[in-house]
């Protein structure tokens, strides 16, 4: 799985877990709907810094809590 698969999962992921859905994110993160589904389906293959940082403003986490998964830390090791 690459970073984009990886950062799709967590998007997914924090929703389940605050019981939200990508519109309701799109309302708390102040990111535009079309952008959340262009993410999530594949269009928008590398969303930017700022996008992410606007969803984790959004889900009220840092940045740093985003990445700090298994899974991203595995990406590190595959691209060493």
């Amino acid at each position: 799985m690459g970073i984009y698969e990886v950062t799709v999962e967590r998007i997914y992921k924090l929703c389940e877990e605050r019981n939200i859905t990508p519109n309701a994110l799109s309302y708390l993160s102040g990111v535009s709907q079309s952008t959340i589904k262009s993410i999530l389906n594949g269009e928008s293959k590398n969303p930017g810094i700022v996008t992410i940082k606007k969803l984790c403003d959004g889900l009220d986490i840092s940045i740093i809590d985003f990445f700090d998964t298994k899974e991203f830390r595995e990406l590190e090791q595959e691209m060493k």
